[in-house]
């Protein structure tokens, strides 16, 4: 049926928009007939800088997604930080390790028990392995073939109290296993078929004190360690001339490179030759160290990395001793150490073995006694 509208025609315009079958639903139900909503001509906008979906769409489902991807790599980059500097010391370090000399110097049958305390043995080898011939000249070494010893030390750390820096003079005339009386420094000549194992068994031997570890360096290794750290500062009370040590210099403080701190702990052109000698290695040595080990050298990469590949790569030490014990042996020396020397008795002339250099029985072993015991070495034991 059509309801006809006042205007008239409105009939057939009402029809077409009435859905079919809305006569009868709208038959049994009161109230006002339902009309489509108004048809809007304007299309939903896209928010400006929006995804298009439609209006009101802020977007923080976007932003919260790309919050988290930003939190995700700064928690990545983290994460890789703390490996890298987890990982690159432990590698840095076995990587130098490997880098060390080895040789069998300890643990020989007859080795004397363990003692209370810790002693390294420091040798310094005219060893001109490393050297060119024209380092040779340059640094007055010579080219003798073979291997020697020019300094013998050992530092003693008690279990409680400072630690000492004992030199050995290399004239010391002791028993050598194997050879009889000699001085000391033949018992490591290649010559006489020595090396370090016979030269921690005669020291042993001579003195009742345990060698727990055992370090070795020669010319090269020194002149390459001095300069890493960008030189020694010394300071001698006197000009020092030697050609045969290549030395010329002046009294005063000075910082020294490698090529001069050779010649001065090598020089033995003094009153006391090897007595004085001794005495300038122990103070070279102890400053050296302490120079390799401040903290101007050890954060400073141009300083730090020289030190350790020079270090580690002339460096002989015993077959067990790794690059942890060379740390603890410089931490030992930065304590200040005492340097003392084998208390000496007497240097006669020895039929067949020259001038050579006897201890003093009474003072030397009140030292060895006290050492094997793990104590301080008593002031009355120490000889400059």
């Amino acid at each position: 049926m059509f309801r006809r509208s006042p205007d008239g025609g409105a009939d057939e315009i009402e029809k077409l928009y009435r859905p079919r079958g809305s006569e009868q639903r709208s038959a049994g139900r009161s109230g006002p007939t339902r009309r489509m909503p108004p048809i809007d001509d304007d299309p939903p906008r896209r928010p400006p800088g929006g995804s298009g979906r439609g209006r009101g769409y802020d977007g923080s489902g976007s932003a919260r997604r790309r919050r988290e991807q930003r939190r995700r790599r700064r928690r990545t980059i983290l994460v890789l930080l703390l490996v890298v500097l987890l990982v690159l010391p432990t590698v840095f370090y076995f990587w130098a390790d490997s880098r060390l000399q080895r040789v069998e110097a300890l643990g020989f049958e007859g080795q004397l028990e363990d003692q209370p305390g810790e002693t390294y043995m420091i040798v310094g080898s005219d060893s001109r392995e490393g050297l060119s011939e024209e380092q040779q000249q340059e640094f007055g070494t010579g080219d003798a073939a073979g291997k020697r010893t020019d300094t013998i030390m050992v530092l003693y750390v008690p279990e409680t109290g400072k630690p000492s820096i004992v030199s050995v003079p290399r004239d010391s005339y002791v028993n050598i296993p194997g050879v009889g009386e000699n001085k000391i420094n033949a018992a490591f000549a290649e010559a006489l078929g020595g090396g370090p194992t016979r030269l921690v068994q005669t020291f042993e031997q001579a003195s009742g004190v345990r060698i727990d570890h055992y370090v070795e360096i020669g010319f090269s290794g020194f002149v390459g360690i001095v300069d890493a750290v960008g030189g020694v500062e010394m300071c001698p009370e006197e000009a020092m001339q030697d050609p045969k040590a290549d030395l010329d210099i002046e009294a005063g403080c000075q910082t020294m490179d490698g090529k001069t701190a050779l010649g001065y702990v090598r020089t033995r052109a003094t009153a006391r030759a090897d007595l004085d000698r001794i005495q300038r290695q122990r103070e070279f040595f102890s400053a050296l160290v302490s120079k390799a080990t401040s903290p101007g050298t050890l954060l400073n990469p141009f300083r730090s990395v020289p030190l350790v590949t020079e270090g580690t790569d002339t460096f002989v030490v015993d077959q067990d001793d790794h690059l942890i014990d060379l740390a603890s042996m410089a931490l030992a020396m930065r304590e200040n150490p005492a340097t003392t020397a084998v208390p000496v008795g007497s240097t006669p002339t020895i039929a067949g073995a020259g001038s050579v250099v006897l201890w003093d029985e009474a003072r030397s072993a009140e030292m060895f006694e006290a050492m094997q015991a793990g104590e301080p070495i008593p002031e009355s034991a120490m000889q400059e």
